[in-house]
């Protein structure tokens, strides 16, 4: 049973449901069926519905696949909070105008170490316990 899997992805779920209402809206508004139509908050939007579907689904595979591998929880949920809170953090920062990355960078800091750790992770545990 992936249990802790399951909580995170739903969590994740919930949060990719803003970006993509934010979208919808902002399309319906401009009436763009199809890229941002030179509007700048269409395509701050489109990015950070973009870049959450890029980087959330990998590391809901890698915590499944470290869950599934039989590592204990906390080995599975801290990775699964760190990367919620990475990604909460980069899409407020990406839907600030420009020049303030900092939250953008910020974000992708806690989504890219994260991503780093659970594939050091998914390597790690299964050569500890066949050893």
């Amino acid at each position: 049973m992936l249990l802790i899997t399951s909580i995170i992805a739903s969590v994740l779920a919930i949060i990719f449901i803003k970006p993509s209402f934010t979208v919808i809206g902002l399309r319906r508004k401009n009436k763009i069926g199809l890229g941002s139509g030179g509007h700048e908050d269409l395509e701050r939007a489109i990015r950070a519905q973009g870049n959450f579907a890029e980087y959330a689904p990998f590391g809901i595979i890698l915590i499944a696949c470290l869950e599934l591998n039989g590592a204990p929880w906390w080995m599975v949920a801290i990775p699964g909070i760190t990367l919620i809170i990475g990604r909460l953090i980069h899409a407020v920062g990406i839907n600030r105008p420009p020049p303030d990355f900092s939250k953008r960078v910020l974000g992708m800091k806690f989504t890219f170490s994260t991503l780093i750790t659970l594939v050091a992770m998914n390597l790690g545990w299964p050569l500890y316990r066949w050893f």
